[in-house]
C-alpha cells in the first residue's frame, strides 16, 4: 500500500527526525511503500506531484501543532491524524491505528480536525500533569554562540519538556539566521514566567516586567523540567533597568565575562566564516593568482582578506562591548577593536579592547549623573565619546604594544613547533572540544582556533572542527557496529546523530553522553584527542571555521582534504568501536522531555 507520512514539529529537530524514521520503518514493516515529508526547523514542505498524491492510499500525519502539517493537500484522501507524541512510543500499534480509523478529509473539516486533535492532545497532557487551562504559559528565548545546534536542541527540549509537564510552552530561537517563531506582544504579556536559555546576551528590553530566569542553552538542553520547576519557583521580576544589563543579577545563570565573551564570538563568526571562505575560493586559481590586479582572484582575495578579516577584530571587540553596556558600548568597542588590529594585537588585544569599552560605557552610564536637560545627551554624544577616548588611549600608550609582542610570540610558536609540540597542542584541543559537548570548555576551545584565523594561523582551528565532529559520529558508529547493544530509540538517535556529526554538531552525543556520562566522554575525549593530533600532525589548515566535512567540497578550504577526512575517520573509528566495547547491554535514551 502506498502511504504518505508526515512528521511535523516546528520546535523540534530531533522529534521529527526520529517520529519519521521509526514510523517509515514500522511501515516497511507492513510491506507499505511509505513517503516521508518530515518537517522541522531545518526541514520544510515535501512538493508532492500530482500521480505521487493520486497514487497514495493512505495519508498519516502526526505533527503538533496540526496547522503545520499542511493538511489542504490531503482533501478526498483518506487522512489520519494524530499528536506526534502518540507516534513515538509505539509505532507499530500507531500505523494499526491509523489505518483503521481514517477516514476521507474534506475542505471544511480542517479546521475541525486539528481543533480536536490539539484538544486531545491538551487532554493528555492535563492528564499528565494537571488541568492546562489552569496552568501558567511560558515562553522561552534560547541562543547559543554558533546559533546552530544548542539553539534548537534546547527549544525542543524545552517545548516537550513544558508539553509533558502540562505547561502551555512557546520558544523563541535566536540562532544564526536570525530570531524564529518569534514570541508576540500578546504572549510575553500572557506569559507567567519568562526563560532566557542564552550563552550570549539577547536583547531583554521587551521582558521588562515579566518574571525572568536566566540559564544556558547547554542547561536547558540536559535538564529541560528542572529549568522549567526553577523558573516557575525562582524567576524575578526585571525593571528595565536591570533588562537593559544594568540591575541586578539573575539567580539561573550569572552574566559575566565568559557569557561577553562569546556574545563577541556569535556576531563575528559569520565574518570569519564568509572571509575565510572567499580566500579559499581566490585559491582555486592558484596559491599566487590573487597578485595579479584585477583579477576575479585578487577581488576575491580583497573581499576575503581585506575587508572581511579586518572587520574580524573591531567586530569581537565591539559585540564584547556591547554585552556589557548595551548599544553605548558599540562605537567606543569597535574602535578599541580596530586599534587592536592595526596595532597587531590580534585577538587578544580585541578582547582587552571590548572589555575595556564596554565597562567604560557602563561605567559612564551607571555613575555619572547630568542635569536632565542634558542626560539625553549621555548615549549618544558623551559615552561614545568618553568611552572612546579612554579605550583608545589606553589600547595605544598601554596594551597594544606588549600585546602584540604577546601575540608575535604565540604566533610564531605556533608555526614553528615541531612535530611533537603540535601533536601535544592537538591532543589538548580535541579532547577539550569533546569533553562537555558544546559546554564551556568546548566554547573555550573553539573561541581560541576562531581567533587564532585574525593572525593567520588556521592549523589549530582544523583540529579543533574535526576533532568537534568525532562524540557525534562516533556514537552513531557505536549504533550501528553494536546494534544488540541498542536499544531502538538508542539507534534511531544514532542515525541523528551520526549526520549532525557530518555537519560538525557534536551535541548530537549528547543524549547518549546523558545517559551513560563515565563511559561516553572518555571515549569521546579519547578519539577526539587521536583526530586533533593527526591533524596537527599532517600539517591541516582551515581556513572556514564551521561546516563540518561539507567544506571539503570548497577548493583549498582545507589544504590536506584527504589525509584531513582520514584523521576524522581514525579519531571516529577509536570513540565508536571504544564505547561499543565497553557499553553494558541495551539501555533507553532519555527524550529531550526526560529529567
Amino acid at each position: 500500500m502506498n502511504v504518505i507520512i508526515v512528521t511535523a514539529c516546528p520546535s523540534g529537530m530531533a522529534t521529527s527526525f526520529l517520529a519519521a524514521r521509526r514510523l517509515e520503518q514500522a511501515a516497511r514493516r507492513r510491506d507499505w511503500e511509505p513517503l516521508i515529508d518530515m518537517r522541522s526547523q531545518f526541514e520544510r514542505e515535501l512538493v508532492l506531484s500530482d500521480a505521487q498524491l493520486a497514487a497514495a492510499e493512505l495519508v498519516i500525519v502526526a505533527a503538533s501543532p496540526m496547522t503545520s502539517a499542511g493538511l489542504e493537500r490531503f482533501v478526498g484522501k483518506r487522512v489520519h491524524v494524530a499528536p506526534i507524541e502518540e507516534a513515538l512510543p509505539d509505532p507499530a500499534a500507531f500505523l494499526a491505528n491509523a489505518e483503521a480509523r481514517a477516514r476521507v478529509l474534506e475542505a471544511k473539516d480542517i479546521a475541525d480536525v486539528a481543533a480536536t486533535v490539539s484538544t486531545t492532545a491538551g487532554g493528555a497532557a492535563s492528564a499528565a500533569g494537571g488541568d492546562v487551562a489552569h496552568k501558567p504559559s511560558i515562553v522561552a528565548v534560547t541562543a547559543c554562540p554558533t546559533g546552530v545546534a544548542h539553539t534548537f536542541m534546547a527549544a525542543e527540549a524545552l517545548s516537550e519538556a513544558g508539553r509533558a509537564l502540562g505547561y502551555p510552552t512557546r520558544v523563541e530561537t535566536q540562532g544564526s539566521v536570525g530570531a524564529q517563531d518569534a514570541l508576540t506582544e500578546q504572549e510575553i504579556a500572557a506569559a507567567e514566567v519568562v526563560i532566557l536559555a542564552c550563552d550570549i546576551e539577547v536583547d531583554p528590553t521587551r521582558f521588562a516586567g515579566k518574571r525572568v530566569w536566566r540559564t544556558s542553552t547547554g542547561t536547558a538542553l540536559k535538564k529541560p523540567r528542572d529549568t522549567i520547576e526553577q523558573a516557575l519557583e525562582g524567576a524575578e521580576v526585571e525593571s528595565a533597568t536591570a533588562a537593559g544589563g544594568q540591575g541586578s543579577q539573575q539567580k539561573g545563570e550569572k552574566r559575566g565575562p565568559y557569557k561577553h565573551l562569546l556574545t563577541g564570538v556569535s556576531f563575528m563568526l559569520p565574518m570569519v566564516v564568509a572571509g575565510g571562505l572567499m580566500i579559499a575560493l581566490s585559491f582555486m586559481f592558484g596559491i599566487n593568482a590573487s597578485e595579479e590586479k584585477n583579477s576575479l582572484a585578487a577581488a576575491l582575495m580583497q573581499i576575503g582578506a581585506k575587508s572581511a578579516f579586518e572587520l574580524m577584530i573591531p567586530m569581537l571587540a565591539g559585540y564584547i562591548a556591547y554585552s556589557i553596556a548595551d548599544r553605548p558600548g558599540i562605537t567606543p568597542g569597535m574602535i578599541g577593536g580596530l586599534l587592536a588590529s592595526t596595532l597587531d594585537a590580534g585577538f587578544l588585544g580585541g578582547i582587552i579592547a571590548g572589555f575595556l569599552a564596554g565597562y567604560s560605557a557602563l561605567g559612564l552610564s551607571r555613575f555619572v549623573k547630568l542635569p536632565q536637560s542634558i542626560e539625553s545627551l549621555k548615549p549618544i554624544l558623551i559615552i561614545p565619546l568618553v568611552a572612546s577616548m579612554v579605550t583608545g588611549l589606553v589600547m595605544i600608550y598601554v596594551v597594544g604594544t606588549p600585546v602584540a609582542g604577546l601575540m608575535a610570540t604565540l604566533t610564531e610558536f605556533l608555526e614553528s613547533m615541531g612535530s611533537a609540540n603540535a601533536v601535544l597542542l592537538g591532543i589538548l584541543l580535541g579532547a577539550m572540544m569533546c569533553f562537555d559537548l558544546g559546554g564551556p570548555v568546548n566554547k573555550a576551545a573553539y573561541a581560541f582556533g576562531v581567533g587564532l584565523l585574525a593572525s593567520e594561523t588556521y592549523a589549530p582551528m582544523a583540529a579543533i572542527m574535526a576533532a568537534g565532529m568525532v562524540p557525534a559520529l562516533g556514537m552513531g558508529l557505536a549504533s550501528f557496529i553494536a546494534r544488540a547493544k541498542f536499544a531502538e530509540p538508542e539507534r534511531e538517535a544514532g542515525k541523528a546523530s551520526f549526520i549532525l556529526g557530518l555537519c560538525f554538531i557534536s551535541e548530537g552525543a549528547i543524549p547518549f553522553a546523558a545517559k551513560d556520562p563515565l563511559r561516553v566522554i572518555p571515549a569521546c575525549m579519547v578519539g577526539g584527542a587521536v583526530t586533533g593530533a593527526l591533524s596537527m600532525l599532517i600539517g591541516a589548515k582551515l581556513l572556514a571555521p564551521h561546516g563540518g566535512l561539507f567544506v571539503l567540497l570548497i577548493p583549498n578550504a582545507i589544504n590536506v582534504p584527504l589525509m584531513y577526512l582520514g584523521a576524522i575517520v581514525a579519531g571516529t573509528l577509536v570513540t565508536g568501536i571504544g564505547y561499543a566495547l565497553i557499553k553494558k547491554g541495551a539501555q533507553q535514551v532519555e527524550t529531550a522531555a526526560a529529567t
